[in-house]
């Protein structure tokens, strides 16, 4: 796209809930046009309508009726590889929900295609254009912590009985928290801390009694030498997950005073998201005998599913390159798999690259 002054003409393909979101922050966007809805259901007609643009049956009838600038890809998992390899062979920049790919084949035959095309892909893990994780990771790379040693994190939640009879192949294999949850925190884990070598895991069903875990208590080595204790759970009354504590997604009630995420260093330790910090001001200082200097970082609130939309007009644009790559989701992917052969397999696993 070469006219800075025109608004990018974006269609969106899958009508759900995260699709419908997309379309909402399209419509409010300055710099873009919502052009079209693309999904076979019934209920997308509706959707379509309410939105004042045109429905189209697949991905391919929409770009052959009128190619758009860009493309988001709000589609079930198992069309994102397809859908993705469509737009690049037509030429159109996308935006693909994450995670990238249904399996981690199919990731590797997108990560292919995508290398080998000037056309950019964008994954939507959109928790990495989050202005908490932004200035956490400003923290850690200004050295205020020192050389990190390691980090706990939690991702626990109550979901409630209708979560699963809304949907029953949640308490199926593959509906787990591992496999549906867990990938948003690989990918703020390895953003704060770097890549994930190896892990090892043990998993639970004791309270929900379903065929897949509800808690799983994992843990993570570094590449950089740090490891990671994380404790999962969708069964847990507990608000120390991201979306209860970080006050990005309104639709949670939140818990000012709670964090998900410890990371400690050898100067010193911040919490996320509410990013107390505490450290030594100087290294003769470091003992377990004297005090910490205390203070709380500065930080700046903002939707990130917003700032994505922002990112990927930029992307369509050819003013910046992906901030989330196919590589950098297919990665995601492969530790949160990683991890479920880990409990299955009762043994540490080394993660591939």
């Amino acid at each position: 796209m070469t006219n800075p002054h025109r608004p990018v003409e974006l269609l969106v393909a899958g009508a759900g809930l995260i699709g419908r979101r997309h379309a909402e922050l399209i419509r409010a966007h300055p710099g873009c046009r919502l052009v079209g809805i693309a999904d076979p259901s019934p209920a997308a007609k509706a959707v379509a309508d309410g939105l004042g643009v045109a429905l189209h049956a697949s991905l391919g009838a929409a770009l052959a009726a009128r190619r758009p600038d860009g493309v988001i890809l709000a589609t079930p998992n198992a069309l994102h590889v397809e859908q993705a390899l469509e737009c690049l062979a037509a030429g159109v920049p996308a935006l693909v929900e994450k995670p990238v790919a249904h399996t981690l084949a199919d990731g590797e035959r997108l990560l292919q295609a995508a290398e080998a095309s000037a056309t950019p892909l964008l994954v939507g893990h959109h928790r990495t254009h989050s202005p908490i994780l932004a200035e956490a990771r400003r923290a850690i790379d200004d050295g205020l912590l020192g050389d990190l040693v390691g980090v706990m994190g939690s991702a626990m939640f109550y979901k409630p009985d209708a979560y699963f009879a809304a949907a029953p192949w949640r308490s199926a294999p593959g509906g787990g928290p591992i496999l549906i949850n867990l990938i948003h925190e690989i990918g703020n884990l390895r953003a704060l801390c770097g890549e994930i070598v190896a892990v090892q895991a043990m998993a639970s069903n004791a309270r929900r009694g379903h065929v897949v875990e509800d808690t799983a208590a994992i843990t993570m080595r570094f590449a950089g030498g740090a490891l990671g204790t994380f404790l999962l759970s969708d069964t847990a009354a507990s608000p120390r997950s991201w979306e209860q504590t970080s006050r990005e997604n309104l639709d949670y009630p939140s818990s000012d005073d709670e964090d998900c995420y410890v990371i400690a260093g050898t100067d010193g330790s911040l919490s996320i998201p509410t990013m107390r910090l505490k450290s030594y001001l100087a290294k003769a200082e470091r003992s377990w005998w004297k005090p910490f200097h205390t203070a709380t970082l500065p930080l700046e609130r903002a939707d990130p599913l917003a700032r994505q939309l922002d990112h990927f007009v930029a992307v369509v644009r050819g003013t910046a390159t992906p901030l989330v790559s196919v590589r950098d989701g297919l990665q995601n992917l492969r530790v949160t798999e990683a991890i479920a052969w880990a409990v299955a397999r009762r043994a540490e696993v080394e993660v591939a690259h």
